[in-house]
């Protein structure tokens, strides 16, 4: 970090790093308990708006994330171009006009499009706070830090579906979707109190075409970042096809009215490794634990094909160790993505915004290019999830191997 680059930092952590990481946590699990939350209301929405094919309602979940993919290729540079805040903001209010559309579509071509737009402005919180991170911390002070942000960010919407099934319990789906304006207004109401800039205007590039594109080339240059681009896509790939699927699943294996309290106890479960990570990442660097997380993930999807090839039973033992497997695809999530996300941007300090918006943009459209077929491909068992996560890691892990072997 240069002298300029720590004057700034300076100035802007006039928050304690707890109430910073837990305010950014809060922004960032946005995304996530958009996700999460719809989880319980799948199977209705596809007996209302699609019940020809159920494994559509999958969808909902996929075209919000694909709406973020597209997003995130704005507002980096926008964020890097009037500040850090005012982008978070703007995002916030294209997210709720989403979810507003959303509560009120009537058919489901409606509703996916309506979770597109809700997932353009959701870019916003999901990639501007990496970059306002970026801002103020490097290296593996950085991957400390976005590993708490991170365990939180997998622990708070570990209550989604509970929260969820609740809302439909006295209500119906749609009123989700009003939960989801609360939730934003709140979020961007805490950073607009508490945190000031963290890009002070001397330090802004123009929104230019070209200034853009030399800045994108940059970082598409960087053969570092194309790996861990490709990297963090199998890693998203994997986890997104799990929570695509995760209802069906639980249901597959007898739990039905009790999925919320499993789903959360499988969150908060994997949401530890996520504080472990931030335990040991400084003593044994970033690149040697996700190495070795992604290598332990094909072991035990190797042995989960095992036991499912075997004949294991969908009750009972079956079932516990099912959960351990679903449990465990969310933990590689809390290990690996702060320390890809530290990994990737380790170079990128002097356009933060623009490179946080190519490696999240290129990650997350990737996955959902993987994730979707996945879903889709739900036959009631769990074989399509493992043959996808075992092959994801296996590469990942392959792909590990080729990068710098210094943080």
């Amino acid at each position: 970090m240069t002298h300029l680059d720590h004057s700034v930092a300076q100035t802007a952590r006039t928050l304690s790093l707890r109430e910073f990481t837990v305010m950014l946590a809060s922004l960032i699990a946005t995304v996530a308990f958009s996700i999460d939350a719809m989880l319980p209301a799948l199977g209705d929405i596809a007996a209302a708006l699609t019940p020809e094919d159920v494994n559509r309602a999958q969808l909902v979940l996929t075209s919000f994330v694909f709406g973020i993919g597209a997003g995130t290729f704005f507002v980096g540079p926008i964020s890097d171009a009037f500040g850090r805040r005012i982008t978070i903001a703007g995002g916030i209010v294209v997210y709720i006009i989403g979810a507003l559309i959303a509560a009120s579509a009537q058919t489901l071509e409606a509703l996916l499009f309506a979770r597109f737009i809700q997932g353009l402005g959701a870019a916003a919180p999901r990639l501007v706070p990496m970059a306002l991170v970026r801002d103020m911390y490097a290296g593996r002070e950085m991957a400390q830090v976005t590993s708490i942000i991170m365990m939180i960010f997998i622990i708070v919407p570990a209550l989604a579906p509970s929260i969820g099934a609740v809302i439909i319990a006295f209500s119906e789906w749609r009123a989700i979707f009003y939960v989801f304006c609360v939730f934003g207004l709140i979020g961007v109401s805490w950073l607009f109190l508490r945190q000031p800039e963290t890009l002070p205007p001397e330090r802004r590039r123009p929104l230019k075409f070209k200034p853009l594109l030399a800045g994108a080339v940059e970082v598409i240059s960087d053969s570092q970042v194309r790996l861990f681009i490709i990297i963090m896509t199998l890693g998203f790939a994997q986890m997104f096809s799990a929570v695509s699927s995760a209802e069906q699943l639980y249901k597959a294996y007898g739990v039905t009215d009790r999925f919320p309290l499993w789903f959360a106890l499988g969150a908060l479960m994997a949401g530890s490794f996520s504080f472990i990570n931030s335990r040991l990442v400084v003593r044994l660097g970033m690149r040697r634990i996700v190495s070795v997380a992604y290598r332990v993930q094909v072991v035990i999807s190797l042995v989960m094909l095992g036991l499912e090839l075997s004949g294991m039973p969908q009750s009972g033992w079956g079932f516990a160790v099912f959960f351990l497997y679903f449990v465990s695809v969310f933990a590689m999530a809390g290990i690996t993505f702060g320390n890809l996300n530290a990994l990737a941007m380790q170079n990128m300090g002097h356009l933060a915004g623009m490179a946080a918006s190519v490696i999240t943009a290129l990650s997350t459209l990737g996955s959902v290019l993987i994730a979707a077929p996945v879903g889709l491909a739900f036959n009631g068992t769990v074989m399509p999830l493992v043959i996808a996560t075992c092959l994801c890691s296996g590469l990942a892990a392959i792909l590990m191997t080729r990068t710098n072997n210094d943080v």
